[in-house]
């Protein structure tokens, strides 16, 4: 493989000249069956962040990240922030299953999935092929003239258009269909905050693809960087097939005749043949341009391929090694607790506590009276119709300020609790005591606190 002289080699993003200054990229659209394959997955992404707010799986969205209530439905699964270790939970799989997938398929992510890619590939970049031709090797010297200043305009009309769309839909991921619906519909002066934000999220976003582009992968997102930590000469990536290609020409031996097609329709400007870099996201355009040019010359495809450094040396490749099994063991450990602690987690959450500031009254003689704060969760699919007693000691009795019981599925219970207790259950200071949560005669939950009292 022939490496770059010490006085060439990149020490520099490639949409930066020596000037510090940004260089544009402007990508060819690939044409090829995986340039097929990933919009197909792209598309599949989009829709699945369109349509996961709607869909309802037991009454609840498939996804929904309610901030402001501090709930979230993940895949149809309702989390209180109360079920903060739940969350923690779920991160951990999230995290482990980022670094076992890099280590087995480096980038892949990057390249298909993520929303940065999708959004900024399969619609802004298609507008931008609509509008302005699908290559420019360069500005185009009339960029000044009229017909393309309209062209300009309409290509950043519809950017804004569609930036105003995606925030609409991250909106619905956090409020919900139904609440975003009537945001809309009603008059901009009732939520004016709302509105403001809406509409300073879609200039970021607007800004972000019209502009900013492939910075976010190479100068923000840190995953290109940490994947330098993951990778190994196993990891499937996109590689040149250097043992093949070299020497490069038209006239030597090498099937590669340095034709610099790949680097015409990489979205972020790379040379592939210079060997792994964190500025490639897998996105397969190279491959898809590289097995026309092979195609043409009549020669094998797949010079750029999906493959390891072990694979382009040895011609095997091998996605199991001591790191794939560790990672995947912890990754089934996470998983297997995850499930085991969603199905043994409680029906109900209750919280009880003193209300700030008051201490014991004395009802009568014998009588003695504290007053708590109650929340109760329902976080079944079923309603509830709730019974409070005093489980310990066994005398005590106890009232809900509000008078209400039923609970409804994914509902919340808050009321002011009075308990009483007889001098003669008093231990001291503070008394132990256990209030059951009862649906008819079916304890669901003992919570235990404190009563406060006269000193003996």
């Amino acid at each position: 493989m022939e490496l770059e002289s010490p006085s060439s080699f990149r020490d520099r993003p490639v949409n930066i000249d020596e000037d510090g200054k940004r260089k544009w990229i402007y990508a060819k659209q690939p044409k090829g069956k995986w340039y097929v394959r990933r919009t197909i997955v792209g598309w599949l992404a989009i829709s699945f962040l369109v349509l996961a707010p709607f869909i309802k799986i037991n009454g609840n969205p498939l996804m929904l990240f309610d901030i402001a209530n501090r709930k979230f439905s993940i895949f149809g699964q309702m989390i209180w922030a109360q079920d903060s270790y739940l969350l923690a939970l779920i991160m951990a799989v999230t995290v482990v299953f980022i670094v076992l997938f890099t280590v087995i398929y480096g980038r892949l992510w990057c390249g298909w999935a993520c929303p940065q890619t999708v959004f900024l590939e399969m619609i802004y970049r298609r507008i931008e092929y609509l509008f302005e031709g699908n290559y420019r090797n360069h500005k185009p010297k009339n960029e000044q003239a009229s017909s393309n200043f309209w062209l300009k305009i309409g290509k950043h009309a519809s950017f804004l258009l569609v930036s105003i769309l995606i925030t609409n839909i991250f909106l619905n991921w956090i409020v919900g269909p139904a609440r975003l619906y009537e945001i809309v519909t009603s008059p901009i002066s009732e939520n004016w905050f709302g509105f403001v934000a809406m509409i300073a999220l879609s200039l970021f976003y607007y800004w972000i693809y019209a502009f900013f582009r492939e910075q976010v992968c190479t100068m923000i997102c840190p995953y290109g960087r940490i994947q330098g930590a993951l990778l190994d000469s196993r990891t499937i990536g996109i590689i040149y097939d250097y043992k093949r290609g070299e020497p490069r020409g038209a006239k030597n031996s090498g099937d590669c005749i340095n034709c610099h097609q790949c680097i015409t329709v990489c979205p972020t400007g790379i040379d592939i043949k210079n060997g792994s870099q964190l500025e490639c996201i897998n996105c397969t355009a190279c491959i898809d341009e590289c097995n026309l040019v092979m195609k043409k010359i009549h020669k094998p495809e797949n010079l750029i391929r999906f493959d390891s450094v072990l694979g382009v040396e040895t011609g095997k490749r091998s996605i199991f090694n001591g790191r794939t099994y560790a990672y995947s063991a912890v990754l089934l450990i996470l998983i297997v607790a995850l499930g085991v602690t969603v199905s043994n987690r409680k029906p109900l959450e209750t919280t009880m506590l003193r209300v700030p500031g008051s201490i014991y009254q004395q009802v009568d003689s014998v009588t003695y009276s504290n007053l708590y704060q109650v929340k109760i969760i329902n976080k079944t699919e079923t309603d509830k119709n709730l019974v409070l007693k005093v489980v310990s000691p066994k005398s005590g009795r106890l009232q809900l300020a509000t008078g209400q019981t039923s609970l409804k599925k994914q509902g919340m219970l808050e009321s002011i609790l009075i308990v009483n207790l007889n001098r003669n259950d008093l231990t001291g200071k503070s008394t132990n005591i256990e209030i059951g949560i009862y649906e008819g005669e079916t304890l669901l939950e003992v919570y235990s606190t404190n009563f406060i009292g006269p000193v003996k």
